[in-house]
């Protein structure tokens, strides 16, 4: 069955190129060019993935983004202004799974789009729910954080980059290696965001307890190590 995609753009121009594109590809395309539509649209069951834009109508993105996460998985690519880090730090904080700038290259959002799907259709592992490093709890059930007694709260993106430091403990691990597997794609040039969750982490984790968890490899990545 061909995946239907929901295209929330507010810019009409972009959004039917999107979808003649889309349609080309074989996808199934629904079309909504303000937040609250869309939103609407979003919660509807038969959606695969949802490209959404920063700013709508009615409801901006983040906002779109916010709500979906409230009671859906469903994957969400967002499109940011080309240099708006904030914007994307921002959108992967709500609980997008992957952004583009403007403008982009169709050939790279087909690629997400492609990736992302490919990710939702993929079963979790279930070994081991449970990881524990050096003091660190991660219970992948519950989706929650602790060190000892004292709960840590992290968002999605957060949980995820933590999780994947903790499963690949004591290894050091490139911007590269992390970007393609907390946010799903291989590196285009914004490894920076890579910096600032790090910075994230350690601001909640590392100073928070007085104790240094993530080591920079400088040139190369990041370690959790461990002792």
């Amino acid at each position: 069955m061909s995946h239907k995609i929901l295209i929330i753009e507010d810019e009409e121009r972009i959004a039917r190129f999107l979808e003649l594109e889309l349609q080309h590809e074989g996808y199934m395309v629904e079309k909504a060019y303000d937040g609250r539509t869309g939103l609407e649209k979003a919660l509807e069951k038969d959606i695969s993935l949802i490209v959404l834009d920063v700013m709508l109508p009615g409801l901006n993105g983040m906002e779109v983004c916010r709500r979906i996460r409230q009671s859906s998985e469903i994957p969400i690519i967002m499109l940011t202004a080309k240099d708006a880090t904030m914007d994307k730090v921002m959108g992967l904080d709500t609980g997008a799974d992957d952004y583009v700038g403007k403008p982009f290259a169709i050939e790279e959002l087909l690629a997400r789009i492609r990736a992302a799907l490919k990710r939702k259709n993929i079963p979790s592992k279930k070994s081991s729910q449970v990881l524990l490093v050096n003091g660190l709890r991660l219970d992948l059930d519950k989706h929650t954080a602790s060190y000892g007694n004292t709960p840590i709260e992290l968002t999605k993106k957060e949980f995820d980059f933590l999780h994947y430091l903790m499963e690949n403990k004591n290894m050091v691990l490139t911007r590269d290696q992390i970007l393609e597997r907390v946010w799903g794609y291989s590196y285009f040039g914004d490894t920076n965001v890579v910096d600032v969750y790090i910075r994230y982490l350690r601001s909640k984790i590392d100073s928070r307890f007085k104790k240094k968890f993530i080591h920079t490899v400088r040139g190369v990545g990041y370690i959790l190590k461990d002792e």
